[in-house]
């Protein structure tokens, strides 16, 4: 999985989980807690039946990008996605 594809992952599963130390922060991954609240509504609104699969989460944000909140889209287009 790409570092892009793994951090926007990351940062909706750890946002909606509450896993502050999750293992992905030991990798050095993980989005700042502005990120991750930034996309944690939209994670848990369009996303929760992929909740804990970190690709699928990602796949299930970008495949509703048109929906995404603004501040969630930003994080997307500032990591170059």
């Amino acid at each position: 999985m790409s570092r892009k594809l793994f951090f926007l992952a990351t940062i909706a599963l750890t946002a909606v989980s509450g896993l502050s130390n999750a293992p992905a922060l030991a990798q050095g991954h993980m989005g700042s807690p502005q990120e991750q609240q930034a996309c944690s509504r939209d994670a848990s609104r369009f996303c929760r039946k992929d909740l804990g699969n970190d690709m699928a989460v990602q796949g299930c944000l970008q495949a509703n990008r048109a929906k995404l909140s603004r501040s969630c889209s930003k994080v997307f287009q500032s990591h170059g996605m």
